[in-house]
């Protein structure tokens, strides 16, 4: 299973898996059933979940039914007891939008919701993330995950991020990282995808993030929480969701003044 599913992500783009996926998987699902482990973004309990990853695929990872993938359980656990998004009036802006979050969102009464991206079918606007079309200050939040990897200038995408969030709004910004590294690693005469999924993992990756991600963020004007919130969840709730670790949550959050 792992090398099969290894092989579909290489080799097919995101935008066709989004789009083609479901149907499969809803059928691998019936045979997953169980209460090993719990989806708690849609809900649904299977005896484990599904490998997923491009190199070496991470067991445990992807819920059948909802596509989601650790990190996402985690946002979505942290959105509910961290944050007041499922309370508060939101205008939010969605960048890359992820599949499991999409029909969710929409269904939030509190939220006006935008999804946007470079190529993705299922967003609303096609934009490129450093140079939004869109006014100053014109959301509450914004939700930002593993995209800045993929972008040469990141630091003007983080700057653009910044920009279009109106004064004491906030955004969450995640990216895959390499917390043994104190600095980022990135050297633009990496420049062929071989070389790139050599250096740094994947074929369309920039740079591997270390730990200096939230300084690069908060370069941007950001004041950043490093939030290591699954670490002080009780171990069997990371356990049941299967949560990553050692992720943290970067909060970033634009002063009101």
């Amino acid at each position: 299973m792992k090398q099969i599913v290894s092989f579909i992500i290489r080799k097919i783009p995101r935008k066709y898996l989004q789009l083609f996926s479901r149907i499969p998987l809803k059928i691998i699902a019936f045979f997953y059933r169980g209460t090993g482990v719990q989806c708690n973004v849609c809900g649904k309990s299977f005896r484990r979940f599904l490998p997923y990853g491009r190199m070496n695929p991470r067991d445990n990872a992807l819920c059948p039914n909802c596509l989601a993938l650790e990190r996402h359980r985690l946002m979505w656990l942290y959105l509910s007891e961290k944050t007041p998004f499922f309370e508060n009036e939101l205008k939010l802006l969605h960048i890359a939008p992820e599949a499991c979050f999409i029909g969710r969102i929409r269904k939030l009464k509190n939220i006006q919701y935008t999804t946007a991206d470079l190529e993705s079918p299922l967003a609303d606007v096609k934009m490129d993330i450093r140079r939004m079309p869109f006014p100053e200050g014109s959301f509450d939040a914004v939700f930002c995950n593993h995209v800045m990897e993929h972008i040469d200038d990141d630091k003007l995408a983080m700057s653009e991020v910044f920009r279009v969030l109106k004064p004491g709004g906030w955004a969450i910004i995640q990216s895959p990282q390499d917390m043994s590294l104190e600095k980022t690693y990135e050297d633009p005469s990496i420049n062929t995808p071989s070389a790139r999924e050599k250096a740094y993992g994947q074929s369309d990756h920039m740079r591997t993030y270390g730990r200096d991600y939230g300084q690069r963020l908060a370069s941007a004007g950001f004041t950043v929480t490093e939030d290591d919130f699954v670490k002080k969840l009780p171990a069997e709730t990371v356990k049941k969701l299967a949560l990553p670790a050692e992720e943290i949550i970067y909060f970033c959050q634009k002063r009101s003044s």
